[in-house]
């Protein structure tokens, strides 16, 4: 065998030593994404209802505490507003008196209440909206 020859077979060996090396990392690589597909808790139409189901979760909250009347204090009556990224919800409010305590409740939908809002009710649907404290 000549040297060209000897050449030759050792350049032919060491491509297919690299050809062998690539085909196991390409495999190796293969592995790791099934292996992150099956970790993936979502496809993109699971994303798609994940994003649509948390938009209309009740995740925007507020709450505005004040005094109900002139003769208490301590701001023990409160108002508060849960609403969804379009805006609808609920506002719950609890008035403190001295011998009593009321709760109610307005819905909303679109950002506007079924019945007519406090000043407090507007603050805290409001705050609730902007998620700033001093809406």
């Amino acid at each position: 065998m000549s040297a060209v020859e000897i050449a030759l077979l050792c350049g032919l060996a060491l491509a297919i030593l690299a050809v062998a090396a690539l085909v196991a990392r390409v495999r190796s690589l293969g592995d790791r994404v099934a292996v992150l597909e099956d970790r993936s808790p979502v496809g993109d139409g699971d994303l798609a209802a994940l994003r649509h189901d948390i938009a209309r979760a009740l995740r925007h909250v507020a709450v505005v505490r004040h005094d109900a009347f002139g003769d208490m204090g301590g701001r023990l009556s409160f108002s508060a507003a849960i609403i969804d990224d379009t805006g609808d919800g609920v506002v719950l409010s609890s008035i403190h008196g001295r011998g009593e305590s009321r709760t109610y409740a307005k819905g909303v939908v679109g950002g506007d209440a079924d019945a007519t809002l406090t000043p407090e009710e507007r603050q805290a649907l409001a705050a609730a909206r902007t998620g700033s404290p001093d809406a």
